[in-house]
């Protein structure tokens, strides 16, 4: 244990929101620390790396006004978030502290922000629908109970909107189940903070949400802290209170670029593109905290929204967090320019776990069948207008041309929703028999004929 009265005034370097203190007793990873300015001011810290000789502590706040004669304290314990059942409904910092003007959270609680990781054993398979009010993930790439499904965006694109329509409208089916939503927005502008406040306060969602707001202009350092204080709140909530909560993480970007500028001061040798080695690890350590747990009634499921540098899907970001996660929801540019919203690309996207949370008794019986049957035929009127291309619509076959035009009424119709429409799962699945209705049957090669009996003849 750090005596934690002991001050050290033998900090050798400063460098970026990185301070380097020499001899000192053993210290912890992650412990807390103080830095005391020679104004007499306070700054925070944590231990970012520890050893024998060194110890490398990032600064909260930043380091303007620190110096050799700056002297720092070791705290003896690590970063904890205070939790309740109050907290729904709270607007709060990147660090923690309200900005909704409310008083500081009474804790219940206080749980380490790095979580303790779920055991593989007692780890429960994702099962059950959460239901978004968006028909492109709840008809074609279903999020499940326990699932990551990350959202791959460009810069530009409409992805907070989406994320904020998310918030407003997920919900899972049935009376008995508690469910809450978990914001946390990274690096985000003063007025896109505005908009995501003055959102959920206007269409009352915020009584079932706890929302984090990191600024840009806020230090690197808390958009670390950020997402580990929404986890270990959607931890509390989930596997305490027994609520079914949902994590929206926007953007993961600017927390990867955190870490790079972070890597950066410390001198790290770089991974790809300048981002740090461990950032997989660190990616991992995020998402493995959601999940379902064997005997406990709460589950934690997470949308990651990700902006991708240059649109490009092989860039580290996306490409490390597809390794670790189960599918993504594809945002288009094309679509995009397009006028459509949201501009989704089924073709791209993908729900590995798709299968355990819908069918009978979860959405509809019909509801996989169906969904196999939509990307079919939007893939091969996607085809066909390449083909168009080259040899004009007069040459198609009649055939040909009722899926040249699904393919059109699909984006027209089906992908593109308002901001505020919240289509419900049955809903989704008529809207998709009324677009299969364009086709000859006998093209619906991809549905059971008892489907077709059964809801295809009352069109």
């Amino acid at each position: 244990m750090t005596a934690i009265s002991k001050e050290y005034k033998t900090i050798r370097e400063i460098a970026g929101p990185l301070v380097f203190v020499e001899k000192t007793e053993p210290i912890a990873n992650q412990e807390l620390a103080t830095v005391k300015l020679p104004d007499g001011s306070i700054k925070r810290g944590q231990v970012l790396d520890t050893s024998d000789d060194l110890v490398v502590v990032q600064i909260f706040e930043g380091t303007a006004g620190i110096d050799k004669d700056s002297s720092v304290r070791f705290l003896g314990e690590t970063m904890k978030m205070p939790v309740s059942r109050d907290m729904l409904g709270r607007i709060l910092s990147g660090a923690g502290d309200p900005l909704d003007g409310g008083p500081a959270i009474t804790p219940e609680k206080r749980l380490d922000i790095v979580g303790a990781a779920i055991n593989p054993w007692a780890r429960d398979n994702p099962a059950d629908f959460i239901q978004t009010g968006v028909s492109t993930i709840d008809a074609m790439n279903t999020l499940v109970r326990g699932q990551k499904l990350p959202i791959f965006s460009g810069s530009g694109l409409p992805h907070n909107d989406m994320a904020m329509q998310i918030a407003r409208q997920a919900k899972v089916l049935g009376d008995d189940e508690e469910f809450a939503v978990v914001f946390a927005a990274m690096g985000i502008t003063n007025e896109e903070a505005q908009n995501f406040m003055k959102e959920f306060e206007r269409t009352g969602a915020l009584k079932k949400a706890v929302v984090f707001l990191n600024l840009a202009d806020d230090p690197a350092i808390e958009r670390i802290v950020t997402p580990r204080l929404a986890l270990t709140t959607a931890e509390y909530m989930a596997f305490e209170l027994d609520m079914q909560v949902l994590v929206i993480m926007t953007d993961i970007t600017n927390y990867c670029e955190a870490l790079r500028q972070i890597g950066a001061a410390r001198e790290e040798v770089p991974g790809r593109r300048g981002y740090p080695g461990y950032m997989y690890t660190d990616l991992a350590e995020l998402y493995e905290r959601a999940g379902r747990v064997k005997g406990k009634k709460g589950s934690i499921t997470q949308i990651p929204i990700l902006s991708m540098p240059g649109d490009d899907i092989t860039h580290p970001i996306p490409d490390l967090s597809g390794y670790i996660t189960e599918g993504q929801i594809v945002m288009s540019r094309d679509i995009h320019r397009a006028g459509i919203y949201p501009p989704v690309n089924v073709s791209s996207s993908l729900s590995r776990l798709m299968n355990s949370g819908i069918g009978d008794g979860k959405t509809r019986d019909d509801h996989k069948a169906v969904s196999d049957q939509l990307y079919a035929a939007y893939a091969e009127g996607k085809d066909l207008r390449g083909l168009v291309a080259i040899v004009g619509k007069e040459s198609l076959s009649e055939r040909d041309r009722k899926f040249l035009d699904f393919a059109d009424i699909f984006e027209d119709r089906f992908v593109r929703q308002s901001p505020d429409e919240d289509r419900s799962i049955m809903e989704s699945l008529d809207l998709s028999w009324d677009l299969l209705s364009t086709l000859p049957e006998d093209q619906l090669t991809r549905i059971d004929r008892k489907y077709i009996e059964k809801y295809l003849k009352k069109r």
